[in-house]
């Protein structure tokens, strides 16, 4: 088995570790910044578990990271799947598989327009690791694993091979669902990080400053998870009006095991992989600001809530509170 992954993130670290750790797999990094990765790759996890491999190709040619990979795995922000599916479609055979490890920011709305139609395509609902680099290149932390994971699976009649498949590699149970919606569609980061950036930085002015960072999940506040709630309201009603199976994206109350907000404020706080995780900040002259170029900012306001708030406009729905935060956002981002 030859599975490139594209992209050296905090996903694509773990990703290439645990998966590079197993003698029957061959990885491939495809990477702009080669000459700064080993071929040997470690990754350690919460419970003194360490996972050592070695990486077999590591380079930005696309030929020699594509041509003969059985499943091609995208780590990356939704600003560069268009240029990297185009980078590697020359090189993909017709039965290579190609997924991405985030499907929320647009990866199968630009796969339909730049792929052949019949090439197979996969990914996860839900990342399946909180991942963190370390030293770049060379390690990294699997904060966090999940009980199971889900998946969707386009342009082929072999999905049941393609979960198993996916089953295997991850050695974690995976469900598949009945559409790319069910994927490309959520109430995680698009939704969960932006209701908590607006919460924390709505009063924000240039040359206002904060006198600390806070953390971003263990200082959630009661209404970061109330606008969370009530934004979750609306994307509900817009899966709705889009047939998305009840249920399918399950609601962030029901997710978190909570019923009102001070019950999901509780949970997220406690949430051991979330510990330590500072808010999206930098340092200036007089205190901290937004760090606008953080993912939170460039990755979920631009598409992954772009996307929600484009079809809720498309389908007529009344979702107020999902047009004042991506409003906001997209204002922070043009003023930067």
């Amino acid at each position: 088995m030859v599975i490139t992954i594209c992209g050296g993130g905090h996903l694509g670290h773990v990703c290439a570790g645990v998966l590079a750790s197993r003698e029957d797999i061959t990885i491939r990094m495809f990477t702009r910044k080669p000459h700064l990765w080993s071929t040997d790759i470690e990754v350690n996890d919460p419970n003194g578990k360490q996972y050592k491999g070695k990486l077999n190709e590591i380079t930005a040619d696309p030929a020699k990271a594509i041509c003969g990979a059985d499943v091609v795995l995208i780590c990356l922000p939704g600003y560069s799947i268009a240029e990297e599916l185009q980078k590697i479609r020359p090189y993909l055979e017709k039965n290579t598989i190609v997924g991405t490890i985030v499907s929320s920011t647009g990866f199968f709305f630009r796969a339909f327009e730049l792929l052949p139609s019949t090439q197979p395509l996969f990914g996860f609902q839900r990342v399946p690791f909180i991942s963190r680099i370390t030293e770049y290149g060379h390690s990294a932390d699997l904060l966090g694993y999940k009980a199971s994971l889900a998946i969707a699976v386009e342009q082929t009649n072999k999905k049941e091979e393609i979960r198993a498949l996916i089953e295997s590699l991850f050695k974690c149970p995976v469900g598949l669902l009945e559409s790319h919606y069910e994927v490309s569609l959520t109430n995680s980061n698009p939704l969960l990080h932006t209701s908590r950036l607006y919460s924390m930085f709505n009063d924000y002015k240039e040359g206002y400053a904060y006198e600390n960072v806070p953390q971003f999940y263990s200082d959630w506040t009661v209404d970061s998870s109330e606008l969370l709630i009530a934004m979750d309201g609306e994307f509900q009603h817009l899966l709705d009006k889009l047939g998305v199976r009840e249920g399918a994206i399950p609601t962030i109350l029901n997710y978190y095991e909570s019923k009102d907000a001070d019950s999901l404020t509780k949970k997220i706080r406690s949430i051991k992989a979330f510990q330590g995780i500072a808010s999206p900040m930098k340092e200036s002259d007089c205190g901290y600001v937004p760090d606008f170029d953080s993912r939170y900012f460039t990755e979920d306001f631009p598409f992954g809530l772009k996307i929600i708030h484009d079809l809720s406009h498309e389908k007529e729905l009344f979702c107020p509170n999902i047009d004042k935060v991506y409003e906001w956002g997209m204002r922070m981002l043009k003023k930067q």
